[in-house]
Order: structure tokens, then sequence, then C-alpha cells
């Protein structure tokens, strides 16, 4: 589990970084989602492994903490990039 946690936690990183060279708005737009996703998978990880006891609950609340501000700041950039945002 720990290895899945790492292989989609570097996976945010990279796809942001791919979007920062994305060759239109779409593209931009899909590749911070791809990083959303893994964001949302990689809390998924982390909470298996608090629940089976691989992490405690302190390491799990700075960790998980973390992980939803970054599903936050993704979901705020894709809809302010697409003009979802409500007035």
């Amino acid at each position: 589990m720990s290895k899945q946690v790492l292989r989609s936690g570097t996976s945010i990183g990279a796809n942001l970084k791919e979007a920062m060279r994305g060759q239109s708005r779409a593209d931009f737009c899909s590749k911070v989602n791809i990083s959303l996703k893994e964001a949302s998978e990689t809390e998924y990880w982390l909470e298996l492994l608090y629940r089976t006891d691989y992490i405690t609950k302190t390491q799990y609340d700075s960790i998980h903490g973390d992980c939803i501000e970054l599903i936050k700041l993704l979901t705020s950039i894709i809809k302010s990039t697409r003009g979802d945002i409500d007035p």
C-alpha cells in the first residue's frame, strides 16, 4: 500500500509539471484533472494505511490534511481555468 501512495503521490507532481507545458487551456485543464484524480487516489491509500495500522493517527492527520488541501487547490485551479467559479 505504501508503494501505491508513492506512485499516486508522485504522479500528482509529474502531471502538474506536464500541465505547465500544456498546448492549450483544455490540455492544461486535462493534466490538472489527472493530478486531482491521483490526489484522490492518494487519499484513499492513506485511509487504508491508517485503518490497517501501518501509520499512526498523528502521521495520518498530517499527511491527510496536506492531501485534502492539495485536492482543494487542484479543484480550484480546474474551476477557475474553466471559468466555473461562482460570483
